[in-house]
């Protein structure tokens, strides 16, 4: 089930189901705003968004109903999550999936949103967009990239190509704003070569595992998996969690892997992740890539959650193609 395509005119909604808006500097908040009034649409703010508690987040009760009323109100179209954080999971056995099987909308966020995502999509069918915050409009420089992927995902209906971006930066953007670091991007790093069609399901590693044995875990037959992870994450715990979702029954429905790229932060060198990838026996004969343009890392394209796509990986080179 697609949500129908955003338009000008578009009422969005932002909504904080993890961390609180109020973590995101007033002058972030006001240039994500306007970005996003420049390209047509107007921009609401559940109740509770800037509302926190000492973990910087909000009861389930405030969060849940902001949820429900941006599903509920038909001048919405959009939904678009204020940040990431650590707790969206705590929602899902209070989500009325019903509701939102009856008034499909765009929900966009990634990071720690994974969960609710994963959770909507598995209970109700509907795609849904692992993409930018709406504090990720707040950002300065850098987000040309993201936002040109953003439209061709939810305000375009042609499939499109994930081409990789100039340039690439994981620094502290949300704190330096005049002070970044841009590396030029040498494209995606081959690891494992051949071509495989299937639909989209990812979004965070460790988070999408938190899922595992729920009702909430969609399912990894005929998928291409998209999976990243942040700084917090690092060589063993990402070996770790990866063997633990090729656990899963049908893990052996999965017909290609493509990973995030990596935070320097994080540890992760190319050969320690090559050297991770060739010790799953799941994964043999099906394509892998990494250093692709999702994740923690700016820019970032934005993954219909449950769309149907293409990978082909020969002569080390790739292509990864979303079907509209």
């Amino acid at each position: 089930m697609k949500p129908a395509r955003l338009k000008a005119g578009d009422e969005i909604r932002v909504i904080a189901p993890s961390r609180s808006l109020a973590i995101v500097k007033g002058e972030q908040r006001r240039l994500a705003e306007e970005r996003l009034v420049e390209l047509g649409f107007r921009v609401t703010y559940g109740k509770t968004t800037l509302v926190h508690d000492d973990f910087f987040s909000n009861s389930i009760e405030d969060r849940i109903e902001d949820l429900h009323d941006a599903f509920r109100d038909p001048s919405v179209k959009g939904i678009f999550t204020s940040i990431g954080g650590y707790n969206a999971n705590q929602l899902l056995h209070y989500i009325n999936y019903d509701l939102i099987k009856g008034n499909p909308k765009v929900l966009m966020g990634y990071s720690d949103i994974t969960a609710i995502s994963l959770a909507i999509y598995q209970k109700t069918g509907l795609i849904t967009y692992s993409g930018p915050h709406f504090s990720t409009f707040g950002m300065k420089a850098g987000l040309d990239y993201t936002m040109e992927y953003f439209k061709k995902a939810v305000l375009q209906d042609e499939a499109f190509d994930l081409e990789q971006s100039e340039t690439w930066s994981d620094d502290s953007w949300h704190l330096e704003q005049d002070d970044r670091t841009f590396h030029p991007n040498s494209g995606y790093m081959v690891i494992q070569e051949g071509e495989a069609d299937g639909t989209i399901l990812g979004g965070n590693l460790c988070t999408i595992n938190l899922l595992q044995g729920t009702e909430y875990m969609p399912s990894l037959r005929d998928r291409i998996l998209f999976i990243e992870d942040d700084e917090e994450s690092h060589p063993f715990s990402f070996d770790r969690d990866l063997q633990s979702l090729l656990q899963l029954p049908d893990a052996i429905g999965i017909k290609g892997v493509v990973i995030g790229r990596f935070q320097n932060n994080s540890g992760m060198t190319p050969y320690a992740l090559q050297q991770i990838i060739a010790s799953k026996k799941e994964l043999n004969g099906i394509p892998v890539i990494a250093n692709a343009n999702f994740g923690h890392v700016h820019p970032f394209v934005t993954l219909p959650i449950g769309e149907n796509v293409k990978m082909t990986v020969r002569n080390g080179k790739a292509s990864v193609t979303i079907l509209s």
